[in-house]
């Protein structure tokens, strides 16, 4: 019995696989390698000590899709292959509809036939758009998001339910906040192809003298220093969930199951905030310049994850200041594979 991790050479997926393996799953992975590069397969076996199968292939390719199925006896799904950029999803909207829909849905198809349940879906705090009170819980009222991303997510999300209850299936929907920090190995991390778009990336690599500066984009929200709030979740616990998720997934007895579960740390952290602790945590500088707001952004959000605790026994372990310290070994890592 295999788990399939589409996008599994990707940031939360390369570190997900490693948890897999590490819990004794064996593991199947398809990535198409635009948002990742081969190395990090690599990696992943000198990490856990076992080699993933791998394809790389864009999962809009069915009949390629169709040949793993075929090939190995799928337990399970963990979806993680989607385009995730906020603002490039408001340039090219429907390339985000494309990507994201088609291939969950072609994952989809296959699971139907071959009668295979236990899919995850990595979804996102976005589905909430700016929710009208803090912290977020899984009862939050769902607002239309505020980029064609978030749209993708939710539209996702709804897919799922309407599949669980059409044809008897057990699925969670992983809403995760904001994901930060590297593999204490430092041989995993976040690896933006070209400008990164996340916050914590763009400040890695501005410390680095890759960027001359950082941009923060509006200084003028309605929070103490004006810059907006999130939920930074390191990594690696945020990988955890994932097991503990699919674990409850295989070992519970009904056949139809919708499962939704926030995923953070349940406390908000500003932009300015985190440069200051990069800063402090790893005793470089990060220099920032103030922009106009991006659109797309909202002002605050950040998790109630107190259900999976309760539900999953899970919950964020890591420090703000710790993640971010692996961010900065994570880039020295990056730097000695250059040289």
């Amino acid at each position: 019995m295999a788990i399939l991790v589409t996008g599994g050479l990707g940031y939360i997926g390369s570190h997900t696989v490693v948890e897999l393996l590490n819990n004794n799953f064996d593991v199947v992975i398809i990535d198409d390698l635009s948002n990742s590069e081969k190395f990090i397969l690599k990696n992943i076996e000198e990490i856990a000590g076992k080699k993933p199968v791998f394809y790389p292939f864009d999962l809009k390719r069915k009949e390629l899709l169709k040949q793993v199925f075929d090939a190995h006896q799928i337990e399970g799904c963990i979806h993680f292959a989607a385009y995730k950029a906020v603002g490039e999803s408001q340039e090219k909207p429907i390339d985000y509809y494309e990507n994201n829909l088609f291939s969950l849905l072609n994952l989809l198809q296959e699971m139907k036939e071959r009668n295979i349940s236990n899919f995850i879906f990595s979804s996102s705090c976005t589905v909430y758009g700016q929710a009208d009170k803090m912290p977020i819980d899984e009862n939050t009222p769902l607002k239309l998001p505020e980029s064609s991303y978030g749209k993708t997510k939710q539209m996702g999300e709804e897919i799922l339910k309407d599949f669980a209850t059409a044809h008897q299936k057990k699925i969670t929907l992983l809403r995760y906040f904001n994901p930060i920090g590297a593999h204490p190995s430092a041989k995993l991390g976040e690896l933006p192809i070209g400008i990164p778009n996340n916050l914590v990336p763009y400040v890695m690599q501005t410390a680095a003298g890759v960027r001359e500066k950082l941009s923060v984009w509006g200084d003028d929200y309605p929070t103490e220093d004006g810059t907006a709030i999130r939920d930074y979740i390191y990594v690696v616990d945020l990988a955890k969930a994932h097991v503990k998720a699919l674990q409850k997934l295989i070992n519970v007895s009904s056949d139809t199951l919708v499962d939704i579960y926030n995923l953070g740390t349940g406390k908000g952290s500003s932009v300015l905030e985190v440069v200051h602790a990069f800063e402090k945590a790893n005793d470089v500088a990060v220099p920032y310049q103030i922009c106009e707001r991006r659109a797309g952004d909202i002002t605050i959000a950040y998790a109630n994850a107190d259900k999976a605790e309760k539900e999953l026994g899970w919950k964020s372990e890591t420090s703000l200041e710790e993640a971010l310290r692996t961010v900065w070994q994570w880039q020295k890592y990056l730097e000695t594979r250059e040289k």
